[in-house]
């Protein structure tokens, strides 16, 4: 009995002994913070638009010509075309035109249809735009008067502009967000809220369209048709819209 108790203990402890030497090392401790704030934003605002506009009288002109050419066959359409186009430039240029402020663009050319004998291409018609771009009005006036001496036999269009847009721009965005603060001033009082500031302000895009005034448009002139021009370019709105949030409480 001596001798298995014996072994009993000795099979014991060594148990125990393995059993300690596989215990996990202990996890490190995990801090908490002592207290967690939790915050939740509402907002506030009025959302109101605003727009004005600022009138100016233009001083600057740009001009789209055309100079049409008709030629039996396609190869010879297109050299007619070629001189003449080389003759309106030369022009242009003695006129006091800058390279700078020409560029040719839009060239076509289409078949000329004779439809009384079913559809048959009797010649070919080809097409060059000149645009001449910030020259002054008096320029303008000049040329629209000597054009069609020099070959020039289509005017699309005239369009006004003005050097002074963009600090008449800026002067629209303030007026625009002033009225945008009245608007918003108002519909605070009448929903009993009191308006604080700005939040957010939001400029909408604009077209720079608004520059131009296309009021002159002529096409096909005949030789002498417009050998007086006198230009009358009134005014050209410049526009500005904004969307401003401003906080309520």
């Amino acid at each position: 009995m001596n001798k298995l108790y014996k072994a009993s203990a000795a099979i014991l402890s060594a148990g125990m002994f393995t059993l300690a030497g596989c215990t996990p090392a202990a996890s490190p401790a995990i801090s908490f913070p002592e207290s967690i704030t939790v915050q939740t934003a509402q907002k506030n605002v009025i959302t109101v638009q605003g727009s004005e506009a600022v009138k100016v009288v233009p001083d600057m002109a740009q001009i789209r010509f055309g100079v049409s050419t008709q030629a039996s066959d396609a190869k010879a359409c297109q050299e007619k075309n070629n001189e003449d186009i080389t003759r309106v430039i030369q022009f242009l240029k003695e006129s006091g035109i800058s390279d700078e402020s020409l560029q040719t663009s839009n060239y076509g050319m289409n078949p000329i249809y004779d439809y009384s004998s079913g559809r048959t291409a009797v010649g070919y018609e080809m097409q060059t735009k000149i645009v001449v771009s910030d020259i002054t009005i008096d320029q303008a006036e000049t040329l629209l008067g000597a054009c069609v001496d020099r070959g020039i036999n289509n005017i699309d269009s005239v369009s006004y502009l003005s050097s002074q847009y963009d600090a008449c721009y800026q002067e629209a965005l303030a007026k625009a967000i002033e009225s945008a603060s009245q608007k918003a001033q108002v519909m605070a009082e009448a929903s009993g809220c009191t308006l604080g500031p700005v939040v957010h302000v939001e400029e909408h895009s604009s077209s720079q369209a608004a520059r131009y005034d296309n009021s002159f448009i002529a096409k096909s002139m005949a030789p002498g048709a417009i050998a007086d021009v006198v230009m009358e370019p009134g005014q050209v709105s410049i526009e500005a819209l904004v969307s401003v949030e401003f906080a309520i409480e």
